[in-house]
């Protein structure tokens, strides 16, 4: 799989406008202080077990669910471009990866695109089910990890 467009049906896109500026929205993804508080969807905490944000670096981390339930995530980072965009691929199920675009539409704008990429449409469909609320929930997290780090 390539870190490039996909088919709709292979792809769960999802997007929002931060009124903030590029910088900061990707020290909140590339650095391990902010990444940590925000992370996930409401409700859910993480345990980094390592955190080396490089090409070829590896992302291992648990999920911990508010109810219950424990999701450990295998990831590894297969591009980055600072300041615009960082990609990974998941080595645990399920499998896709990852593309985040961040893009300056102004001073204090920016837009981060969030793509999830599956080999398959029915792996897409599978976790599109819950994705696309889960991930506005982690926009939302981000949103307010956003705001501590601008005061």
């Amino acid at each position: 799989m390539a870190t490039e467009i996909m088919t709709p049906d292979c792809e769960i896109l999802s997007s929002r406008v931060f009124n903030t500026n590029r910088e900061l929205i990707y020290r909140a993804w590339s650095e391990l202080d902010h990444l940590k508080n925000w992370w996930g969807p409401a409700g859910f905490t993480n345990t980094f077990n390592e955190f080396d944000f490089r090409v070829g670096g590896k992302w291992r981390f648990i999920m911990h669910g508010p109810d219950k339930g424990n999701y450990v995530n295998e990831c590894e980072f297969i591009k980055i471009e600072k300041p615009s965009l960082i990609a990974w691929k998941r080595h645990s199920k399920p499998l896709f990866q990852v593309v985040a675009t961040f893009e300056e539409l102004a001073p204090n704008e920016t837009k981060l695109v969030f793509r999830m990429l599956f080999n398959t449409a029915n792996e897409c469909r599978k976790v599109k089910a819950f994705a696309v609320d889960k991930n506005e929930e982690n926009f939302d997290r981000l949103e307010d990890e956003l705001k501590k780090m601008s005061q």
